[in-house]
């Protein structure tokens, strides 16, 4: 019997794993990103819960990212004059995480770690500057093959399975399901920027500080072990309000002259207007903003789909499960795996192995997807009795030590959590 054929589109996070285990299964696997290469940009995420059980199973995954976690020993959540009033340390233990995980990486790393792991596997061939342009099917029951065109150099092909994991805006899932871009995706009412600074503005120190402002806004920075300090602002807005808000930051995104486009200088004019006068460091940060080269600025929003597949067209990753922040990253490796795993399982029978697919994940990502309503007031209360309210809750538990009794019940991947996000074991062909 012939491997599998698969076609997987996108080559960050959840693109690599799946490789990774399709490969093992034995199938021949082809991995197209459109941009030219592989991106190694993007912000610090956190690997928990089954993501931790999915990596463990990848023999030097974890020493990897070990080595590549970020250098932060906490945060420090600092007032106007830059006092800081409550501080959250990681644990020291990896099967307990609390607010800040113990495995904590850069997103650009983490895919450079998988792409190193998955690119030299002689079943495995990654086409970088390639996207697919139409994807045929007969029917959604039909077991037959997928016919797959490109925008470039790849001839028109068959695939025995295709798999969409190119983000939440995935243009993939638009092509496969028959839908616009926008047709599962769940405003969050949210907006995040990326960037690194030059200047040094934690005086060397390996403890992060985090600013919140009135107007849901939130600036985090973090060290970096080249020097330079990683910062992430944010404009978090009410789910029932702000939705002017994050019409002009898609309208920022769309960028204005080509120039200003690519150097994404609308987005910075956005944020710059969006951060004036709200004290803290805001204003070196915003100077050492203008004059990044690697800022990137993203709307978080959720991906809510009916089903996981549509005849051999699945969606894994931000693609087809856009989680809570926080949750992504581990529901991108564990889709991965628990979609290689069982197609594997069902050797040939696709259609079996996808509906096993759905089933397992679904209750995995129902709950992953729910968002503690305390986040966003935690990270961008909205009026000065909030912010009040928030800085004050804050100093207290973590003065009181009631934050270290609660993270284990709360955040940890304690014997209670292993279990209940406990992933399948699977018999791979070698």
């Amino acid at each position: 019997m012939p491997p599998l054929n698969v076609l997987i589109v996108g080559a960050s996070i959840a693109g690599p794993t799946a490789a990774y285990w399709f490969a093992k299964a034995g199938a021949k696997v082809t991995i197209i990103e459109r941009f030219p290469h592989l991106r190694t940009n993007g912000q610090n995420v956190d690997i928990r819960t089954s993501g931790v059980s999915v990596m463990r199973k990848m023999p030097g995954m974890e020493a990897a990212v070990r080595l590549k976690t970020t250098p932060m020993e906490g945060i420090s959540f600092v007032d106007g004059h830059d006092h800081p009033f409550a501080t959250i340390r990681p644990t020291g233990n990896p099967d307990q995480q609390s607010l800040v995980s113990e495995y904590e990486i850069f997103r650009g790393d983490l895919a450079q770690i998988l792409f190193d792991m998955t690119r030299e596997n002689e079943n495995i061939t990654y086409v970088f500057g390639e996207q697919v342009v139409s994807i045929e099917q007969r029917d959604d029951d039909d077991d037959g093959p997928v016919r797959v065109a490109f925008s470039n150099d790849i001839p028109t092909a068959e695939f025995d399975l295709v798999v969409a994991c190119d983000g939440a805006t995935s243009r993939t899932r638009a092509i496969g399901l028959q839908t616009s871009v926008w047709e599962h995706i769940r405003p969050l009412n949210w907006w995040t920027a990326f960037f690194t600074i030059q200047d040094d503005l934690l005086d060397g120190s390996r403890m992060g500080r985090s600013y919140s402002a009135v107007g849901g806004r939130f600036v985090g920075v973090g060290p970096d072990p080249s020097g330079v300090n990683r910062v992430t602002m944010m404009g978090i807005h009410p789910r029932n309000a702000g939705a002017d808000v994050m019409r002009s930051f898609r309208e920022a995104q769309k960028g204005g002259p080509e120039e200003e486009e690519e150097e994404g200088l609308m987005v910075k004019k956005f944020v710059t207007q969006h951060y004036q006068g709200v004290g803290w460091k805001c204003n070196e940060i915003i100077d050492g903003m203008i004059e990044s080269e690697d800022f990137y600025a993203t709307e978080m929003v959720q991906v809510k789909v009916p089903c996981l597949f549509k005849g051999r067209f699945a969606l894994v990753g931000d693609a087809g499960y856009a989680g809570a922040p926080g949750s992504g990253t581990s529901l991108a490796l564990t889709g991965a795996y628990v979609l290689a795993g069982e197609i594997c399982k069902h050797g040939k029978g696709v259609g079996a192995g996808l509906q096993g697919y759905e089933k397992r994940m679904r209750p995995l990502i129902d709950d992953l997807q729910r968002m503690p309503p305390f986040i966003p007031a935690i990270l961008g209360p909205q009026t000065s009795w909030g912010l009040w309210l928030r800085n004050s809750l804050l100093a207290f538990i973590c003065w009181s030590g009631v934050l270290n009794f609660a993270q284990r019940f709360t955040w940890s991947n304690s014997s209670v959590e292993i279990e209940k996000y406990k992933v399948p074991d699977y018999e791979w062909e070698r």
